[in-house]
């Protein structure tokens, strides 16, 4: 599963909710086709990793995947039944923030009906809605 190597600070503040639209990130722009995300949301290293496996089983050796967004911030976790105070948990998992308009996967190399399939799938893994996307020819 995908996790930084290094980070500047190891346990993070959670912040405030999602804000806003996507700025970057909004175009396929490392292959022809891409999943592009509806809402904000947290998503998490296994969830992108079930993505990307969702994918590759479905294009079967065929094409190329970009995975566009990485898992950069640590979520802690503490003991079930755990009394209040002594201090912040541990680091439990890594999650990536994605807002609207954000593409998560790329792919090129296969048709547009097994890229769309295969996009479908990978949208059943995630916790957001998400919309099939192409390269916008300008």
């Amino acid at each position: 599963m995908l996790a930084p190597k290094k980070v500047k600070h190891r346990k993070w503040h959670r912040g405030d909710k999602i804000k806003g639209k996507a700025t970057r990130m909004t175009r396929v722009s490392f292959g022809d086709y891409g999943l592009k995300t509806l809402q904000a949301g947290w998503i998490t290293a296994r969830q992108i990793e079930s993505a990307r496996r969702a994918i590759v089983g479905h294009i079967q050796r065929g094409g190329e995947v970009f995975i566009r967004i990485f898992p950069d911030k640590p979520i802690t976790a503490k003991g079930n039944e755990m009394p209040m105070g002594k201090g912040k948990g541990a680091i439990d998992h890594y999650i990536a923030e994605v807002k609207p308009g954000t593409v998560m996967f790329e792919m090129r190399g296969v048709t547009e009906e097994v890229a769309k399939r295969s996009m479908q799938l990978a949208g059943y893994k995630l916790p957001v809605k998400t919309k099939f996307v192409t390269k916008e020819l300008v």
